[in-house]
């Protein structure tokens, strides 16, 4: 290919992109320049800064399908983050979680480009969890099963206090995702408490709503003993708990 007839300045910048320019229009791949955004054949270097790529396509909430690889990825960054809220607090560092995760930043960046998006993810995830577990709680004895749903709501309120008291330096309460979740919330959880109020093991003078408020009140005590929540969780169910 014949060179055009240009400036000594514009002659220095051929001589840097003729090659690959060459390259191109023979069919051929570029070579490989180490500079982001060319085609280098090998994932951009992760950087640490929100949006840039790692090598790994768009999860799945942004309208493509994730590499298994890429799922792992954003599987492990989801449990090192609910670990770490769940034993420092929601304020826990980007930097932290991701080591927490064994990943590099820009990979969880890849993910999650924002703060909040990661803090959304964990709170949706909890609660889909949670609504999972619920069918299997139908399959026990009413009795069980509402103590089972109360011992998880216990669990999961816990860590939903840190994450929401967080989540609203973004967002307002009445938000899509909190009535979102809350929504799921109840019609996952309230069939487990009707069943067990028509079995009469469950006092009938209550409902889900109350039942959340009380255990909601136990998760935000800071216990003094391991196992102390737990302990206080047994005696209200003995209180709800309908008498023959």
């Amino acid at each position: 290919m014949k060179q055009p007839e240009t400036t000594a300045k514009s002659r220095r910048s051929w001589a840097e992109i003729g090659p690959a320019f060459e390259a191109a229009a023979a069919g051929e791949p570029e070579p490989e320049t180490g500079e982001p955004g060319l085609a280098t054949g090998e994932s951009e270097p992760e950087t640490g800064e929100p949006g840039l790529a790692t090598g790994e396509p768009e999860p799945e909430h942004h309208g493509r399908a994730m590499r298994a690889d890429a799922k792992r990825n954003y599987d492990k960054v989801i449990v090192a983050a609910k670990e770490a809220f769940g034993e420092t607090g929601a304020t826990t560092s980007l930097e932290a979680i991701a080591r927490r995760a064994g990943v590099g930043i820009g990979t969880l960046y890849r993910h999650f480009p924002t703060r909040q998006a990661l803090l959304e993810a964990v709170y949706v995830g909890e609660v889909q969890q949670l609504c999972a577990t619920t069918e299997e709680m139908l399959a026990l004895e009413p009795w069980e099963s509402f103590q089972a749903l109360s011992r998880r709501l216990l669990g999961y309120l816990a860590t939903k206090k840190a994450l929401a008291h967080e989540l609203m330096n973004y967002v307002s309460r009445d938000c899509e995702v909190f009535q979102s979740c809350r929504a799921d919330l109840f019609r996952a959880g309230e069939p487990v408490v009707h069943r067990a109020q028509e079995a009469g093991v469950v006092r009938s003078d209550t409902n889900f709503a109350e039942v959340i408020q009380l255990i909601g009140g136990i998760a935000k005590i800071e216990e003094t003993a391991a196992g102390q929540r737990e302990h206080i969780l047994d005696i209200a169910l003995d209180g709800l708990r309908q008498r023959g």
